[in-house]
């Protein structure tokens, strides 16, 4: 695992976890957000899964590589 990543993306990520765990406690604390932001990632996945539970109209094409 340690020779997949090269020694600069190594320090990269250890960064980016590091402002990420310090920029919640540095930054002032903000309003929370109205509820139709909040709604938005739950009608996406009911949408993404009526996507994929419907079945296709089309018919089932095979293609044949040549």
């Amino acid at each position: 695992m340690l020779r997949y990543f090269c020694n600069n993306s190594f320090i990269f990520m250890l960064m980016l976890t590091t402002l990420l765990l310090v920029s919640p406690l540095l930054l002032p604390e903000l309003p929370p957000p109205p509820l139709i932001l909040l709604l938005i990632p739950v009608l996406l996945m009911s949408v993404l899964l009526c996507l994929a539970l419907s079945s296709s109209r089309s018919p089932n094409i095979s293609m044949a590589s040549v």
